[in-house]
Order: structure tokens, then C-alpha cells, then sequence
């Protein structure tokens, strides 16, 4: 079955049962769904147009600073609040909806790391999303991730069981992290954190699964398997994917379900193929780049400038 053949499915941006059912596609037909940090409509666009031409869908999200970035870095953005970002995004999300049903693919609108100290930032997404909700049905963005990976175990959980239960009127989906990835992201700098911490145990993931699945089924998993924030060279970080296959056979072995649980690949950039496919078998349905991205967009800029460097400095 095509992803086009997902109930619900459309070009533009889907959310709820359909946004859910299409990631619950991706688990079973071994494929995960690339998500994006967008910054601008140039970068946006980039993403869409990929899409168009693989015929695929993608995910667009926004990072809290690359939010402020959107907005205009000119602009007010104190502690505690958080207007520009959360402005950034929201502008972000409205400008993803207006044009993604031109490029003929489905779109998936998200917000990425939401630290505790962010959570301002959060909730005026999601006062956005309820706004929407109560004009349209449905929620402006498709998900959002809540990182309370610096946090105690127990608290992030519980954080997240008090998001997801006002996310799950609107069918939003709820993207956490238990565990840490490494390297440094939207000011969270876990570069220096001990080796130990960068992988999840199967115990960790599944008292995630218990405190969550009762709200909603509409959950993701960004487990901790060795993953870095960042382009690495090849043996400098040891990714450990297997991991996610024996935290799904913990949680099949408790709850009698296969596969119950939805991972998300975080530091996807300069990741091997084989540990890719490792990590898809064992149910990944999202896969985050942004350095690789990055790099091909200054790149881009760098190549285009020494073709044109005669014409431009002529001007």
C-alpha cells in the first residue's frame, strides 16, 4: 500500500488520525519520515521541493532559536517568554500550510527540542494550536517534542503525561526524549555528558510507554542509542540501534503487542546506512537532519558565489 492510500492522507499539511497513520505506515513498510530544521521560507522551500521531486512526504519542524531566527533576531525575546519564538514558529507553521498543498506532497509541521527552561515557548505553540483547533478541527502543527532529558526520569514523565493530556483533544502527537542525545542543541550542550548516559535501557523507554499510552496512543520515542547531535566521522561515536529492537522486545514481552513502540532517530547527520536500516527494522518513524542540511545550503551559496564572483562584484 502507497503512503497516498493512508486514510486521510492529502498534499499539504495532515495532522491527527492521519498524521499518525501515515508514521504508523513508514513502522510497517520499513521507512522513516525526514524531518527537517527550517529557518526561513528559502529553507522551507528547500525541503518541499526535495519532497516534490522523490514524491515523499517530509516533516518541516522549527528549533526554538532557528523560531527566533524565523521571526527576525531583532526582535524581543526575554527569558521566560519567549514572544519571538514562539511568533517564529507559528508564522513558520501558517507558511508551511499556506504553500506545501503546491508542492503535492504530505507535510508534517513540527516543533523540535523543548527544554524545560523553554517551556514558555511551548505553550504558546500550543495555545496556537488550540486557537486553530477551535476554527478548523485541528491542531496548527502536526507535533511537537518536549526534551526533559535533563530532568530526573520520573519528572519528565510526568511533564509529558500533563502535555499529552492537552495535546490529545486535538490529536497532536507528543515526540519525547528519554536519555540524552550527545553534542549540543538549541543551547542544551550534552557534549561533555558521560558515556553511559547516551544510551537508554529498555526499563527507561518502557516506563514511558506506561505513563503515556493511557492518555493517548499518539506518542514518539527519541530513545538514547549513542546518538550525537552534528556530522561525526565514522567509529567516533559507537551507535548502538540494536538497542531499540530489545526495548521493543521488552515492551512486547509486557504488553503482548508487537512493536508497540515508535522511535525517533535524533543526529541522523553522517549516520552509516547500516545502522539506518538497523534502526528502521527496529520501528523508527521519524529521522531528524539539520547539519547535513546546513552544509549543503551554505555550500550551495559558496558555489554559486565563485561561479558568479566576476558578475556580483561587478554589480
Amino acid at each position: 500500500m502507497s503512503f497516498w492510500d493512508v486514510p486521510g492522507i492529502k498534499a499539504g499539511v495532515v495532522t491527527g488520525d492521519a498524521a499518525w497513520a501515515l508514521l504508523q505506515h513508514a513502522k510497517t513498510n520499513g521507512y522513516a519520515i525526514p524531518a527537517f530544521n527550517c529557518t526561513s521560507s528559502s529553507t522551507i522551500n528547500s525541503v518541499l521541493e526535495a519532497g516534490a521531486k522523490l514524491n515523499r512526504p517530509v516533516m518541516i519542524q522549527f528549533s526554538e532559536g532557528g523560531a527566533a531566527f524565523m521571526a527576525g533576531k531583532s526582535l524581543p525575546n526575554d527569558k521566560g517568554k519567549l514572544q519571538a519564538s514562539i511568533l517564529g514558529a507559528v508564522a513558520g507553521a501558517h507558511l508551511v500550510r499556506a504553500v506545501a498543498p503546491a508542492y503535492g506532497i504530505p507535510v508534517l509541521v513540527h516543533s523540535d527540542h523543548c527544554a524545560k527552561k523553554l517551556l514558555p515557548w511551548f505553550d504558546g505553540m500550543l495555545e496556537a494550536d488550540e486557537a486553530f483547533f477551535k476554527a478548523h478541527g485541528e491542531p496548527l502543527f502536526s507535533s511537537h517534542m518536549l526534551d526533559l532529558s535533563e530532568e530526573p526520569d520520573e519528572e519528565n514523565i510526568e511533564i509529558c503525561k500533563k502535555y499529552l493530556t492537552r495535546m490529545a483533544p486535538m490529536k497532536c502527537i507528543l515526540e519525547m526524549e528519554i536519555g540524552i542525545t550527545g553534542g549540543v542543541e538549541d543551547g542544551v550542550d550534552n557534549s561533555g555528558a558521560a558515556k553511559e548516559k547516551l544510551y537508554s535501557t529498555p526499563e527507561d523507554v518502557f516506563a514511558v510507554y506506561e505513563g503515556l499510552s493511557p492518555i493517548s496512543p499518539m506518542f514518539t520515542i527519541a530513545a538514547a542509542f549513542g546518538n550525537v547531535h552534528g556530522v561525526y566521522k565514522a567509529g567516533n561515536v559507537v551507535l548502538k540501534p540494536e538497542l531499540l529492537q530489545e526495548m521493543q522486545d521488552y515492551a512486547k514481552a509486557k504488553t503482548g503487542m508487537d512493536r508497540p513502540l515508535n522511535f525517533v532517530f535524533h543526529g541522523g547527520s553522517g549516520s552509516e546506512k547500516h545502522h539506518i536500516a538497523t534502526a528502521l527494522a527496529a520501528g523508527v518513524v521519524k529521522m531528524n537532519v539539520d547539519t547535513d542540511t546546513q552544509w549543503a545550503y551554505w555550500e550551495g551559496l559558496l558555489k554559486f558565489y565563485k561561479a558568479k564572483e566576476g558578475y556580483l562584484q561587478g554589480q
